[in-house]
């Protein structure tokens, strides 16, 4: 008998035909003898519904009753199901976080996990009932339910894998596995068989929404070996585990990623401590900075550039006014109109030519690169938001060698 751990998303359940689909690759599991544990999201677009449904009466409420409210979405999800499997004459009992033991930090909106009291849990399985789990969600120390951010419901499922040392953890999604590309995007992008954790978790922070990252931190952390797959077809999808130096390809995937502005601060001191004074500012206030751009312009003045999501520019904006306010030449400059689009692969970095050949890419298009950044497995370029998917696509093209492939935006 094996133990499996079985995710599946919003979309997997978005309505009673999709959920009686979902019950059946339950059942179908729990009929091969495994024990089985099921992590579920809340329905369709329901979490933005519920935001939707809170600013309209209060914009500014708290965290706190944010969370409450948005932990809902799972309730009615794994209840439905539970149903469903109830209806098809097999016994099941679905559990909210934290009845299934899901201990969290005290932060709200994003709370990471701290520990898991599987006891429940395994009374469930004990009792030969699959067991439909409510992920995104935990209790803190005060006794207050908390939310784990946008995709926590992979986290859930990988970190219960982890606890529970699963024997699978299968997540379920609306595609068939991790691409070289967004294949909503990319025509003829290609299903990667199997993908390293370092690549993957690379992938998640430069825009791919395949994985929520800090599942794939947890993985690899835990190595927990996970499968991303199909709830729609029944077919093989995308391993991601640790992989040997002899199995690295020079390049897996391509991501782009729209939730991005720049920001510049020009004329600013050519002096020590100016970079330092700036960025520590933007770190107190919680901003995740990412490219940095810094150029001198004459007169002992120089201009900082750099890239933040655009859903914290206005904060941004507002750190940088008060940062200038003491410096007679200085101005700010931002952009929204951007988007960083990213190659990644762990062989990169004992291969010659990588950033030279996507360089290139853009060049053949006459897109223009503003802004480029660099790792051991990845390169990383700012493009205008309008040239965004044409800059995907060739990209593509001169790397997998796919053919007539170029898509306008709305392609």
């Amino acid at each position: 008998m094996s133990l499996i751990i079985q995710k599946f998303g919003g979309s997997s359940v978005a309505d009673s035909k999709r959920i009686l689909n979902v019950a059946n690759i339950i059942i179908k599991s729990y009929l091969e003898g495994n024990d089985t544990i099921v992590v579920v999201s809340a329905q369709g677009d329901t979490t933005d519904n519920f935001i939707n449904m809170a600013n309209e009466i209060n914009p500014r409420a708290s965290k706190r009753e944010t969370d409450m409210l948005l932990s809902a979405g799972e309730q009615i999800s794994i209840s439905l199901l539970a149903m469903a499997i109830e209806r098809l004459g097999y016994p099941v009992v679905s559990l909210l976080g934290w009845q299934a033991g899901f201990l969290t930090c005290a932060t709200y909106g994003s709370a990471r996990i701290e520990k898991i009291n599987p006891d429940r849990i395994k009374k469930e399985l004990d009792k030969k009932n699959i067991v439909i789990i409510a992920g995104f969600q935990g209790l803190n120390m005060y006794g207050d339910i908390t939310t784990m951010g946008r995709g926590g419901s992979d986290t859930s499922a990988v970190a219960l894998a982890a606890v529970m040392n699963a024997d699978k953890c299968k997540i379920f999604t609306d595609v068939e596995g991790v691409f070289t590309a967004d294949p909503r995007k990319v025509k003829n992008a290609k299903k990667l068989d199997v993908i390293s954790y370092d690549e993957m978790l690379e992938l998640s922070t430069l825009g791919a929404k395949v994985l929520n990252k800090r599942s794939v931190e947890v993985a690899k952390k835990h190595n927990v070996e996970v499968e991303v797959l199909s709830s729609m077809n029944d077919i093989p999808g995308t391993i991601i585990k640790e992989v040997t130096q002899k199995d690295k390809t020079p390049i897996c995937g391509i991501a782009a990623d729209e939730n991005v502005a720049r920001a510049s601060v020009i004329n600013v001191p050519d002096k020590p401590g100016i970079a330092f004074k700036l960025f520590s500012k933007l770190a107190g206030k919680g901003i995740n900075v990412d490219i940095i751009l810094q150029s001198e312009n004459g007169e002992n003045t120089k201009d900082i550039s750099f890239t933040v999501p655009k859903t914290e520019l206005e904060q941004t904006i507002e750190v940088l006014d008060k940062f200038i306010e003491p410096l007679e030449k200085a101005k700010i400059i931002y952009e929204k109109d951007v988007a960083k689009i990213s190659i990644v692969g762990t062989g990169m970095e004992n291969q010659v030519g990588i950033a030279s050949k996507m360089f290139e890419a853009l060049y053949e298009e006459r897109i223009n690169i503003q802004m480029i950044a660099t790792s051991e497995i990845r390169v990383s370029v700012i493009v205008s938001s309008d040239e965004a998917n044409r800059a995907l696509n060739t990209i593509h093209n001169k790397f997998f060698g796919t053919k007539d492939i170029l898509h306008n935006n709305e392609g």
